[in-house]
């Protein structure tokens, strides 16, 4: 059975494996924080869910730094042990 908590991406024809931190719904749009590493110290990724083409969820990365910064801070409350940095 698959890890639920694990998604795998595709992005410039390269598979991503990332497990999901923590997940929020702002607005109706559905956000995400993903690590490469399922604990400790890694890099995180907030990706946002931008609509489904078919029965899969289309994720994308939040690059505006307004949207990034503000998600973050969402992130950071909801997780005590979390800080962006």
């Amino acid at each position: 059975m698959a890890d639920s908590r694990k998604i795998t991406l595709t992005a410039d024809n390269e598979e991503i494996e990332l497990y999901i931190i923590e997940q929020t719904m702002i607005g109706n749009v559905n956000y995400i924080l993903a690590s490469e590493a399922e604990e400790g110290d890694s890099d995180a990724y907030i990706l946002k869910q931008t609509g489904s083409e078919t029965d899969e969820a289309v994720y994308e990365f939040v690059e505006d730094e307004e949207e990034l910064t503000s998600i973050s801070r969402i992130f950071e409350q909801l997780l005590d042990d979390v800080e962006f940095s």
